[in-house]
């Protein structure tokens, strides 16, 4: 129940900077072309948005196994040995997950302490960057999840199958158009 609730979380939190950013976005063109106006944050705000949109994401791609990566020789190991792989695979992934959070806590921990503002907007520029180790840790949350669902023995995946993926859309497409006729 957690889980899910964590992982509504995540999917409102990532829709709702995707959406500020394009209302910004648009605000600023409709400024700039209609009203020959701009506003002069609003790249800084999009940008930081978009941070947050990557490294948010980063998680959610886990977590629905969106992130590609090359794996054929892997599906041609039998079971075991293929779970064995993952489970080495996601332990180092976990390890990269966590040099890499430690090192943005550091990063952030020093623009806090240094106190630089933000270009355009009336913040410290260590809020807006806060989005590094909090993203990298959600990563490696995740990680853990699939290790733990590795371990248990479920049958899941660290990447997207491209190639599944295009057949099916591929047969969706043929289907639409076969109902059409």
């Amino acid at each position: 129940m957690k889980s899910s609730i964590f992982g509504r979380l995540e999917e409102y939190l990532i829709a709702s900077l995707l959406a500020t950013m394009t209302l910004v976005t648009f605000g600023q063109v409709i400024a700039r072309y209609i009203f020959n106006y701009s506003f002069v944050w609003a790249l800084e705000l999009t940008t930081y948005l978009f941070g947050g949109v990557i490294f948010l994401g980063i998680s959610y791609g886990i977590r629905v196994g969106a992130h590609i990566g090359v794996d054929a020789v892997v599906k041609l190991l039998p079971h075991r040995f293929s779970n064995f792989v993952s489970v080495l695979a996601t332990l180092l992934c976990m390890v990269y997950s966590l040099i890499v959070f430690v090192g943005a806590w550091r990063y952030v921990e020093r623009m806090h302490m240094i106190g630089i503002f933000a270009q355009d907007l009336p913040i410290q520029q260590w809020i807006p960057r806060l989005v590094l180790p909090i993203g990298f840790a959600l990563m490696f949350l995740r990680f853990a999840q699939l290790l733990i669902s590795l371990i248990r023995g479920r049958n899941v995946t660290l990447l997207g199958d491209e190639a599944a993926d295009a057949l099916k859309h591929s047969s969706n497409i043929d289907n639409s158009a076969e109902q059409e006729k």
